[in-house]
């Protein structure tokens, strides 16, 4: 991976390039950035670029030895840790190293990676992806051997809110102080999440939105669309590459979620209990593991939100796709000044419950009924 295929954020690349080349590359670095905004390509693309044999002003070269396996992945100083779970393949002490064969597969094929599409990829089912104990023993083992071929030692490590105080605890000493020529980027969307004993270990490198008209101009190159469509779908996807490409694919799974909402709102504005007991039921039935929950309550947020911006805002900044608009126009007049805020304390709520293990089918009766009575405040 190198840094020219990585969408946007120049500002961020020269810095990490001017690093190597100064030479203070922090031996712990916290790639932070919201879903769809490639950190994790970008962490890739630092590492490669550190490795590389021949440096260019601006880039990695692409050709030499190290760059060749690193573009497959296979360097063996470049390492990866990832949130996993027990499935039908790997049944026992699920780590990285056991699943590393379809990481490759899925980086390669798409490094713009979301954890739904992870899950997918490796058939956990239901299962919550974690970075556990077994994990961190293994990532002490590993960095107790000498380089074999680079002067660095690297770590990558996705999704570090995955820790859990356990396995998170074993690496403190490590990351602090780790061996001579080591280094971890961790790759995060929410530095709440992350253990506040990892994040103050870190060098914190911002990776913002990517900016509309650098999304648009990939999505023109890269999808064949025109201008003023890619335009558009760059503007509702608010710098998200993986959003911009659900809006052009029309996702099946937005799709889905569109409609469990909208019946959903309809039961819970009529006040149909027997309805919402059948939706809670359906929520937590098989087909809804406890990732695919977070999304749908991740969808119910963005819906409130733009609802807020169609009453509040400015419509240009509004980010809804096709399907949303007309049921925008009905619905969005119920979310206002009076609820919104109790409205969107409920769903923040609720995802936290679920990533904690939470009865789903409780978890989500529980927000019906409050929401019977929040969609029926007056609006101020």
């Amino acid at each position: 991976m190198q840094f020219k295929n990585v969408i946007g954020h120049e500002k961020v690349k020269l810095r990490l390039i001017n690093s190597v080349k100064e030479e203070r590359v922090s031996h712990a670095q916290l790639f932070l950035g919201p879903e769809g905004c490639g950190n994790l390509p970008l962490a890739i693309a630092y590492a490669q670029y550190i490795s590389c044999l021949n440096k260019t002003e601006t880039d990695s070269c692409g050709a030499c030895d190290s760059c060749i396996k690193y573009e497959k992945l296979v360097h063996p100083d470049l390492h990866f840790v990832f949130p996993v779970a027990s499935s039908a393949e790997v049944k026992d002490k699920p780590t990285s190293r056991k699943y590393i064969t379809q990481w490759r597969e899925a980086i390669l094929e798409e490094p713009y990676l979301t954890l739904a599409h992870w899950q997918n990829r490796i058939e956990t089912g239901n299962k919550q992806l974690l970075i556990s104990k077994n994990e961190s023993e293994d990532i002490l083992k590993t960095l107790s051997l000498k380089t074999y071929e680079s002067e660095y030692k690297v770590m990558i490590i996705w999704y570090p809110e995955r820790f859990n105080i356990a396995s998170g605890n074993k690496l403190l000493k490590i990351i602090e102080e780790p061996p001579s020529k080591t280094l971890f980027l961790l790759v995060a969307q929410d530095s709440e999440q992350v253990l506040t004993t990892i994040l103050s270990r870190t060098q914190l490198v911002k990776v913002g939105r990517i900016q509309e008209e650098i999304l648009s101009a990939v999505l023109v190159q890269k999808y064949s669309l025109e201008t003023s469509v890619a335009q558009k779908i760059s503007h509702q996807s608010d710098g998200n590459f993986i959003s911009a490409q659900k809006l052009i694919e029309h996702s099946t799974t937005e799709e889905e979620f569109h409609d469990l909402f909208k019946e959903w709102m309809r039961s819970a504005f009529t006040g149909k209990v027997d309805g919402l007991i059948t939706w809670s039921e359906n929520m937590a039935s098989a087909a809804f593991g406890r990732e695919k929950q977070k999304q749908f309550l991740n969808y119910s947020l963005h819906v409130f939100r733009e609802s807020l911006m169609r009453n509040y805002g400015d419509s240009e900044m509004e980010r809804v796709a096709s399907n949303e608009v007309k049921f925008l126009s009905n619905f969005a007049p119920y979310i206002h000044g009076a609820n919104c805020i109790e409205i969107i304390e409920l769903f923040n709520d609720a995802s936290y419950h679920i990533e904690r293990n939470a009865n789903p089918k409780i978890l989500f009766l529980d927000v019906s009924l409050k929401l019977t009575k929040l969609l029926r405040v007056d609006a101020p």
